[in-house]
């Protein structure tokens, strides 16, 4: 497990590779599914939840939308409850896909009362956002649909599948934070 060690200089020094590391290498060695420690290097306190904190941060620079809005905001609301509402607000319903083929759904037969899109146009696509075949791995969703959601707000399959996975994976370090903050050992 990578200890990182933190100056006062706010550089982040890797103990196991000796060797500064950027908050972007940290994030890879957690994807890469490391455990990872950050402490201060002159009072030892642990800081590995400000720094993923700083990485959630960065990452939503680079990415605007990494996490949702409400998702912040609820967040922030929670204060001191963060785990308890984080998992509350972030955890999908076994029934994800029904609730997002009904927005897909009312969404498109918006665009076509709104005449934005024909409704041969708007069927069409209709049938390729709630194909079966639209999760599976080799099928090429074309740049004229990928642009007409990103310009209507419509998130695909791939990307709500994206974001279930780092949810995961936030809810994983998050209990495992939780364990180390109480002393104990993290789950195996």
């Amino acid at each position: 497990m990578p200890v990182i060690k933190r100056y006062p200089n706010r550089k982040l020094y890797d103990t196991e590779a000796k060797r500064y590391i950027t908050l972007n290498e940290i994030a890879a060695l957690i994807r890469a599914g490391e455990e990872v420690i950050v402490t201060d290097h002159a009072t030892d306190e642990d800081l590995t939840a400000v720094v993923l904190t700083q990485i959630i941060f960065e990452q939503e620079k680079a990415q605007r939308g990494f996490l949702p809005k409400a998702v912040l905001t609820n967040l922030v609301r929670a204060g001191g409850d963060t785990l308890g509402t984080l998992r509350r607000g972030l955890s999908l319903p076994l029934d994800l896909w029904r609730h997002v083929d009904e927005e897909i759904d009312r969404r498109v037969q918006t665009l076509i009362s709104k005449g934005e899109l024909a409704k041969e146009e708007g069927q069409k696509l209709r049938e390729k956002l709630l194909s079966p075949m639209f999760s599976a791995p080799d099928v090429h969703v074309g740049a004229d649909i990928e642009q007409l959601l990103s310009k209507h707000g419509v998130p695909t399959r791939a990307e709500l599948e994206r974001l279930h996975a780092q949810i995961d994976a936030l809810s994983s370090q998050l209990e495992n934070l939780t364990h180390l903050s109480n002393g104990e050992n993290p789950p195996q």
